[in-house]
């Protein structure tokens, strides 16, 4: 819920204030936790050879993750406007430029163009919902998950009114206001699928293959560790976290000032994090258990899962609950990735947040599509990372993300003033200088390194040398 109560003599945020620190951790846990968790970080884990790339997504979390979240939170409660406005102001006001608004106009853009494929598999679970509650996985084999999978993506009609619905769906919750609902809403949601997750865990325990789950996911092998596992990892970290694409500096925007960056910051990563190593606990021991691959990639969770649910005492009751959970996790993310772009219409076309949100739901509704042809109709044109949605999935997750991340850990570290950080995060000793030095050398450095990398750079500077 917000407050519309200024803070102090401070700045005030045009739409409002969170009525308390949980109900902002509670925010962007929910913006945090969703598919990227569940669905993405168990496949990219497998693709990635499990230990030596989960050891790596943690460092990254930790050195590069965190330091850039507490800077976009900090940002977006000094500026208190939308992403672009923020960047644009405070750019000002520490005597660089405004055109820093730039990087809050790419953050959001980023937002646009993730939310378009998000949608997409989005809505997978809503269909999912109607089949687990349908019995369609009782009993079923891997064979027949597998073939339901295969037969469902290959419609694109389907996955389309899929990706309509739950478009629906998030342009009617942030036409509403994040207020109304949102924090009642995760207060339920986030609780609740971490407990059906904790449920699936110790069913995987029971199947006898939960320590080669463990040892896959924990067990270091380096030599399986590429530039491209990196690259993947740094990408997840930013994914899952949702910083770089304004969602992390809107809801900034509407912290109360009393509030700890450095507190709630690391609750929502602990959250986050815990979360997709869960995911990851809880999947693996089934992937083995039912003799599948662990790099099956995007269907994985609609795969393995299922499977799984189809064999458990209550399974179509569980298997139903929890797609029901993972929709709304979805959901709360989505609305997440699309209040940056609602902000900033409102406040820079002075439209109503109606009309910002048929405007803005529309143009994503539209960009999906190209996600949706991409596992049927359009499966075999494939250029540069792969298809539309492996294309639009690169960009993001490992070059728009970690640039913005990049620029944003830039400008809390280096433009913005001691004073004016230190009034944000409170000059609070060792915490504070940490954060400093991982803002402005770690993190960019880290993140530079990896961006080189995957322009082609870092091996052409190699070549020199070599």
């Amino acid at each position: 819920m917000l407050s519309n109560q200024p803070d102090g003599g401070k700045r005030s945020s045009l739409h409002g204030h969170w009525s308390s620190r949980m109900a902002f951790i509670l925010a962007v846990t929910g913006s945090a936790v969703g598919l990227g968790n569940i669905w993405k970080f168990p496949y990219i884990a497998g693709q990635n050879g499990g230990g030596a790339f989960v050891l790596v997504y943690l460092i990254c979390v930790i050195v590069i993750g965190m330091p850039v979240m507490m800077s976009e939170i900090l940002i977006g409660r000094r500026g208190r406007r939308n992403p672009v406005a923020t960047m644009q102001l405070l750019g000002e006001e520490e005597g660089s430029s405004s055109r820093w608004g730039w990087v809050g106009g790419m953050g959001v853009l980023a937002g646009i163009f993730i939310l378009s494929y998000y949608s997409v598999i989005a809505g997978w679970t809503l269909a999912y919902v109607v089949k687990s509650a349908t019995g369609t996985f009782a009993g079923a084999s891997p064979e027949a998950v597998g073939a339901a999978f295969d037969g469902f993506v290959g419609d694109w009609r389907l996955i389309a009114l899929c990706h309509t619905v739950f478009m629906g769906l998030t342009v009617f919750v942030v036409a509403r206001g994040v207020e109304r609902g949102l924090e009642q809403a995760v207060r339920f949601m986030v609780p609740a699928l971490l407990l059906l997750m904790l449920v699936l865990l110790g069913y995987s325990i029971s199947t006898g293959y939960f320590g080669q789950g463990v040892a896959f996911m924990f067990t270091p092998d380096f030599e399986r560790l590429t530039w491209g596992s990196v690259l993947a990892a740094l990408g997840q970290a930013f994914f899952t976290l949702s910083i770089g694409m304004g969602a992390v500096m809107a809801y900034g925007a509407y912290l109360p000032e009393e509030t700890s960056i450095t507190g709630a910051s690391a609750a929502v990563v602990t959250a986050d994090t815990g979360i997709a190593i869960l995911a990851g606990l809880a999947i693996f021991p089934l992937v083995f258990a039912n003799g599948l691959t662990p790099a099956d990639g995007p269907g994985l969770v609609f795969n393995t899962l299922p499977l799984a649910f189809g064999q458990m005492s209550g399974g179509v009751f569980f298997s139903t609950i929890f797609f029901i959970l993972l929709s709304f996790a979805a959901w709360t993310s989505a609305i997440g990735l699309m209040e940056p772009a609602v902000a900033w219409i409102v406040e820079r076309f002075h439209k109503t947040r109606a009309q910002a949100c048929v405007g803005v739901g529309l143009l994503i509704w539209i960009l999906g599509f190209g996600s949706v042809l991409s596992f049927n109709v359009l499966a075999d044109m494939t250029f540069l990372a792969g298809t539309i949605f492996d294309n639009v999935d690169y960009l993001t997750s490992n070059i728009m993300l970690p640039l913005g991340g990049l620029l944003i850990a830039v400008f809390a570290g280096w433009v913005m003033c001691r004073n004016s950080t230190s009034d944000e995060l409170g000059n609070s000793g060792a915490l504070f200088r940490s954060w400093r030095v991982l803002a402005r050398f770690v993190a960019p450095i880290g993140i530079l390194f990896v961006l080189l990398k995957a322009v082609g750079l870092l091996d052409w500077i190699a070549g020199l040398f070599g």
